[in-house]
């Protein structure tokens, strides 16, 4: 049994993935062209980039309909369904408040109810209108920007798992950042692909988390896809209060329903719109994907003061306390 590794940076993070089977060299090329793929999805998926079509996308979209590559329109579709079944709590039209918050250029603070307000108004997936016989889109007004960045990744790695699988690979395991993994069957002698889930604090110096204490849960994956999405990374403080990058549509304002949220289900575009829409909107998260009635398993820290944290668990394996 031969093992190949491969690795390459893509949609601003490491895609790294682990292949076993009996021929290296068709392993290898197999692991090339899903990173090639990849790749190729970062370009026309990259919200900053100037040829992407992405930026074709807003650039035209609120003057007339736009035609889009049916793999795009297809995803496109599947974010305006997730944003649906989540009550809005998945929405990658959160551009402008991204904006308006100072997380797009860094130059973080809280912007003032006026500015909340306007940006709201370009915020919505009501706002962007898909055509499935055209395969167009259109934005209903000025100000509304499309970002996959929070399904992108797990859309990427769904389909290198399908080039994999297609090329014949039988046992493989590709994740971007860690924060999104796709398990092709099982390694070797083993029944599952284990991935640790960990936090590392609230995003505050003063909360950093030992490194000992930072499994939170393990995800057994067998031909599944797992996201995983958390408030810390980029946290700013002011007057003594911390603001996450994550934020809600709804209210403009940054997520306060849990602190990390994790999904396990077949598909990874699914997974990573998920774990997004579960984040934001907690408990409520929770029950719209079992009403969603579809095979899942999923994770929730919720806050419980003082950087503690209380954990709703429906099929990890938790460690011993």
């Amino acid at each position: 049994m031969k093992t190949v590794s491969l690795a390459r940076n893509a949609m601003a993070t490491r895609f790294e993935m682990v292949l076993h089977g009996e021929d290296e060299l068709g392993l290898r090329a197999a692991g090339e062209e899903a990173l090639d793929e990849i790749t190729a999805l970062a370009s026309q998926l990259n919200f900053y980039g100037a040829d992407s079509e992405i930026t074709r996308i807003n650039a035209g979209a609120a003057l007339g309909s736009v035609p889009v590559e049916p793999g795009l329109f297809r995803l496109l579709q599947e974010a305006k369904r997730v944003h649906g079944l989540s009550g809005g709590a998945f929405d990658i039209t959160v551009a402008p408040l991204m904006r308006c918050w100072g997380f797009a250029d860094g130059k973080h603070r809280v912007p003032s109810p006026g500015e909340l307000a306007k940006a709201r108004e370009c915020v919505g997936m009501d706002l962007v209108h898909l055509d499935a016989e055209t395969f167009t889109v259109q934005f209903e007004r000025p100000g509304v920007r499309v970002d996959l960045g929070a399904i992108g990744k797990g859309f990427a790695l769904e389909i290198a798992g399908e080039i994999l699988r297609e090329a014949g690979v039988t046992s493989a395991l590709i994740h971007g950042g860690t924060s999104t993994v796709c398990a092709i069957s099982s390694p070797p002698a083993e029944a599952f692909w284990k991935t640790a889930i960990e936090h590392s604090g609230w995003g505050r110096p003063d909360a950093d988390v030992p490194e000992h204490k930072r499994l939170v849960a393990v995800a057994k994956l067998r031909d599944e896809a797992l996201s995983v999405s958390a408030v810390w990374g980029r946290v700013f403080e002011e007057r003594g209060v911390s603001y996450g990058h994550v934020l809600d549509p709804r209210s403009g304002q940054p997520a306060q329903n849990a602190l990390l949220a994790a999904v396990a289900l077949p598909s990874g575009t699914a997974a990573d719109a998920r774990s997004t829409a579960v984040l934001v909107s907690g408990g409520a998260g929770l029950a719209a994907l079992g009403q969603a009635g579809e095979s899942s398993r999923s994770l929730l820290l919720q806050p419980n003061g003082n950087f503690g944290f209380r954990t709703l668990n429906d099929g990890f394996d938790l460690p011993e306390r």
